[in-house]
């Protein structure tokens, strides 16, 4: 059921950004990766463990990197990592021992960034939305 509500919120989560608009600022997926990863941080503090923590933080820092290439250079890489951050999700337990991390998170989660980097790939490749920044004068 985890995985059914988490594709299910993440395409009305995107199909309500594209119907507003939301999309057209090439900052809304790279804010949404950002946000998704930075959940396993509140799940440290939560789960009171300073080592869960210190490398939920290291994993959100590199999420967090690739947001900000995708953003300057090319959305592609956006793609990538929401899909990366779902094979994240699937092998979480085995690499953090984080107790705050709610059991049906991961199948939860895992659905809905593979369906959002599945999403922003097909509006990419529609061209609804630019890949490349313009380039800053």
């Amino acid at each position: 059921m985890e995985y059914v509500i988490g594709a299910v919120l993440a395409l009305a989560v995107s199909a309500f950004a594209t119907d507003v608009g939301f999309e057209r600022d090439r900052a809304f997926y790279p804010t949404v990766l950002i946000v998704i990863a930075s959940y396993y941080d509140l799940f440290g503090v939560m789960g009171g463990s300073i080592r869960a923590l210190w490398l939920e933080l290291a994993g959100t820092t590199a999420f967090l990197l690739v947001a900000i290439f995708g953003f300057k250079r090319n959305l592609w890489w956006v793609v990538g990592a929401l899909v990366a951050h779902g094979v994240f999700d699937f092998f979480h337990a085995g690499l953090i021992a984080d107790p705050g991390v709610p059991p049906w998170w991961p199948k939860f989660c895992l659905a809905f960034d593979v369906v959002a980097g599945a999403y922003l790939a097909w509006r990419l490749g529609a061209a609804k939305i630019p890949a490349k920044a313009e380039p800053r004068l």
